[in-house]
């Protein structure tokens, strides 16, 4: 058994309820008797139960996040933006990984509104009927970030992907490819949607004509981009650019296509999504759309922070700015 708030009591010669009021802050407590209180928790190690005092207080300080995949340098560096703006409001992270599955999504949040957490941030693979059931019946603030609820019920913090997308396809069209392969991401289905849009419209827009082969499912895996290269590749007519949902696939369309002797970008250029730092880390260096992660995560915490302390809110969907940074493996 760990130490309890009646051990502390008991060492300090003190009620449980002095104790109770020295470790939630109360003023109402002498000076004197703080001291021993706090001697007390000193000298035998106590922590308070961060959950008994919520059932009391109503309010535990911690905020579940739930992110698709903890190794993918997009979410982590997201994460980092959520958990600096928490500690900055005093609040901790409870993180968790749903491995892009939708049964474990729906029984993190379960396990997470268990916990009496004050509110969360979700990234998921979509936003369904029993997702926006789960967010109802928690009873806490709910902010999507990098995530698109299409009936824009819940706070979110994205990008304009559709138009991000669009402008990156107008980008390799003003450098004359004609033929441009897309490889999709099967991460958030609606965004992957607005993505497809922006880039049919793109091709339509410059008078190209649209080709469903030149569409590849990826899994946002270095190896999917390796056999998304191979597939292109083997096309009679071979694309002259790609674009990829996310900078790990471009890694690998890049490297498997230097694997059969096509240089980039003298025969095909190559354009990634999210801008992590993986794009200056291969050769040539990758251009990419810059989605800012940090700074998604960073306003996803900070609008909760309104939401739990009352603050007015101006707008619930929060658009952030992107842009193209150009590299080499463009031209």
């Amino acid at each position: 058994m760990g130490v309890t708030i009646y051990d502390v009591a008991k060492k300090a010669n003190v009620s449980m309820a002095t104790v109770s009021r020295v470790i939630n802050g109360n003023t109402n407590v002498k000076p004197t008797t703080r001291q021993k209180v706090l001697d007390a928790i000193n000298e035998l190690g106590f922590r308070p139960n961060a959950v008994a005092r919520g059932l009391a207080s109503r309010k535990t300080t911690s905020v579940g996040v739930i992110i698709p995949d903890i190794s993918n340098l997009f979410f982590a560096e997201l994460a980092r933006g959520i958990e600096d703006i928490a500690s900055m409001y005093k609040y901790h992270i409870i993180l968790s990984s749903s491995d892009q599955q939708k049964n474990k999504e729906l029984d993190l949040l379960d396990n997470m509104l268990e916990k009496q957490v004050d509110g969360v941030i979700f990234m998921g693979s979509s936003v369904t009927d029993e997702h926006i059931e789960v967010f109802k019946r928690a009873n806490v603030p709910v902010i999507l970030a990098a995530t698109v609820d299409e009936s824009q019920s819940l706070a979110s913090v994205n990008i304009d992907y559709y138009q991000a997308m669009k402008e990156a396809v107008q980008f390799l069209a003003e450098h004359n490819d004609e033929v441009i392969g897309f490889v999709t991401s099967p991460l958030n289905a609606t965004i992957n949607e607005m993505k497809r849009q922006g880039y049919e419209d793109a091709l339509s827009d410059k008078g190209l004509n649209f080709n469903q082969d030149l569409i590849y499912a990826g899994d946002d895996s270095y190896n999917s981009g390796i056999e998304a290269a191979n597939y292109f590749l083997s096309l009679q007519k071979r694309p002259k650019a790609i674009i990829t949902s996310s900078d790990e696939m471009a890694l690998g369309v890049i490297h498997g296509a230097q694997d059969q002797g096509v240089k980039i970008p003298e025969e095909i250029e190559v354009i990634g999504f999210d801008n992590t730092r993986l794009a200056n880390m291969v050769r040539p260096t990758l251009t990419s759309v810059l989605q800012p992660m940090y700074d998604i995560g960073a306003v996803s915490m900070r609008l909760l922070t309104k939401l739990l302390r009352g603050e007015e809110i101006e707008q619930e969907q929060v658009t952030l700015p992107h842009r193209i940074v150009e590299r080499d493996s463009t031209k």
